[in-house]
Protein backbone atom coordinates (compact mmCIF):
# COMPACT_ATOMS: atom_id res chain seq x y z
CA UNK A 1 0.00 0.00 0.00
CA UNK A 2 1.68 3.57 -0.73
CA UNK A 3 1.14 5.95 2.02
CA UNK A 4 0.55 9.78 1.59
CA UNK A 5 2.76 12.59 2.35
CA UNK A 6 0.06 13.77 5.08
CA UNK A 7 0.71 9.87 6.27
CA UNK A 8 4.34 9.52 7.00
CA UNK A 9 4.06 13.13 8.62
CA UNK A 10 1.52 11.59 10.85
CA UNK A 11 3.50 8.84 11.38
CA UNK A 12 6.73 10.60 12.05
CA UNK A 13 5.07 13.36 14.55
CA UNK A 14 3.94 10.04 16.80
CA UNK A 15 7.71 9.23 17.08
CA UNK A 16 9.59 12.88 17.21
CA UNK A 17 8.98 15.03 20.35
CA UNK A 18 6.59 17.63 18.50
CA UNK A 19 6.48 21.27 19.88
CA UNK A 20 4.68 24.64 19.95
CA UNK A 21 7.09 27.79 19.21
CA UNK A 22 6.75 28.79 22.95
CA UNK A 23 7.99 25.15 24.06
CA UNK A 24 10.65 25.09 20.96
CA UNK A 25 11.77 29.36 22.24
CA UNK A 26 11.67 28.06 26.15
CA UNK A 27 14.36 24.97 25.22
CA UNK A 28 16.42 27.11 22.91
CA UNK A 29 16.42 29.71 26.22
CA UNK A 30 17.65 26.90 28.23
CA UNK A 31 20.55 25.14 26.35
CA UNK A 32 23.99 26.68 25.34
CA UNK A 33 24.55 25.13 22.16
CA UNK A 34 21.40 24.98 20.49
CA UNK A 35 21.16 24.26 16.58
CA UNK A 36 18.20 25.93 15.13
CA UNK A 37 17.75 23.46 11.94
CA UNK A 38 15.53 25.18 8.95
CA UNK A 39 14.91 22.54 6.56
CA UNK A 40 12.90 24.48 4.10
CA UNK A 41 14.65 24.85 0.56
CA UNK A 42 16.99 27.58 0.18
CA UNK A 43 15.52 29.91 -1.85
CA UNK A 44 12.68 30.18 0.92
CA UNK A 45 15.43 30.55 3.30
CA UNK A 46 16.94 33.28 1.54
CA UNK A 47 13.82 35.17 1.69
CA UNK A 48 13.71 35.03 5.86
CA UNK A 49 15.10 32.99 8.19
CA UNK A 50 15.11 32.97 12.15
CA UNK A 51 18.87 34.35 13.67
CA UNK A 52 21.40 31.86 14.31
CA UNK A 53 19.61 29.32 12.37
CA UNK A 54 21.12 26.58 10.25
CA UNK A 55 19.89 25.40 6.56
CA UNK A 56 19.66 22.24 5.65
CA UNK A 57 16.77 21.16 3.03
CA UNK A 58 15.59 18.08 4.23
CA UNK A 59 16.66 16.13 1.52
CA UNK A 60 19.95 16.52 2.50
CA UNK A 61 19.98 16.13 6.56
CA UNK A 62 22.12 12.98 6.14
CA UNK A 63 24.51 14.17 4.34
CA UNK A 64 25.45 17.82 5.88
CA UNK A 65 24.27 17.73 9.99
CA UNK A 66 27.03 15.97 10.83
CA UNK A 67 29.45 19.35 9.55
CA UNK A 68 27.01 21.09 11.74
CA UNK A 69 26.31 19.26 14.51
CA UNK A 70 29.05 16.42 16.04
CA UNK A 71 27.53 15.77 19.06
CA UNK A 72 24.50 13.05 19.11
CA UNK A 73 22.87 14.96 22.61
CA UNK A 74 23.00 18.50 21.07
CA UNK A 75 19.81 20.56 21.46
CA UNK A 76 18.15 20.36 17.25
CA UNK A 77 15.44 22.13 16.77
CA UNK A 78 13.95 21.17 13.13
CA UNK A 79 11.59 23.83 11.51
CA UNK A 80 9.97 24.67 8.23
CA UNK A 81 7.33 26.23 6.58
CA UNK A 82 4.40 23.96 8.54
CA UNK A 83 5.68 21.52 10.76
CA UNK A 84 5.84 18.59 7.96
CA UNK A 85 9.15 18.88 6.63
CA UNK A 86 10.15 19.53 10.18
CA UNK A 87 8.86 16.19 11.93
CA UNK A 88 10.57 13.93 8.94
CA UNK A 89 13.62 15.68 9.43
CA UNK A 90 13.57 14.90 13.23
CA UNK A 91 12.28 11.52 12.75
CA UNK A 92 15.56 10.85 10.25
CA UNK A 93 18.29 12.88 12.81
CA UNK A 94 16.56 10.53 15.80
CA UNK A 95 16.91 7.31 13.31
CA UNK A 96 21.02 8.12 12.79
CA UNK A 97 21.52 9.01 16.71
CA UNK A 98 20.79 12.69 17.31
CA UNK A 99 18.85 12.01 21.02
CA UNK A 100 17.85 15.60 21.68
CA UNK A 101 15.51 16.58 18.76
CA UNK A 102 12.51 18.44 18.92
CA UNK A 103 10.28 19.36 15.66
CA UNK A 104 8.54 22.80 16.04
CA UNK A 105 5.18 22.28 14.60
CA UNK A 106 3.93 25.34 13.56
CA UNK A 107 3.82 28.37 10.46
CA UNK A 108 6.87 30.08 9.86
CA UNK A 109 5.55 33.23 10.53
CA UNK A 110 4.26 31.93 14.04
CA UNK A 111 8.04 31.02 14.51
CA UNK A 112 9.63 33.63 13.30
CA UNK A 113 7.24 35.96 15.62
CA UNK A 114 8.61 34.63 18.93
CA UNK A 115 12.14 33.50 18.14
CA UNK A 116 13.17 37.26 16.27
Amino acid sequence: MIKTAGELITQAQNQVDCVNPVKAKALYDDSNNAVILDVREANSYDKSSLNNSINIPRGLIEMLIEKNCQNSETLILTHCAGGGRASLAALTLQQMGYSNVHAITATFKEIKDLFD
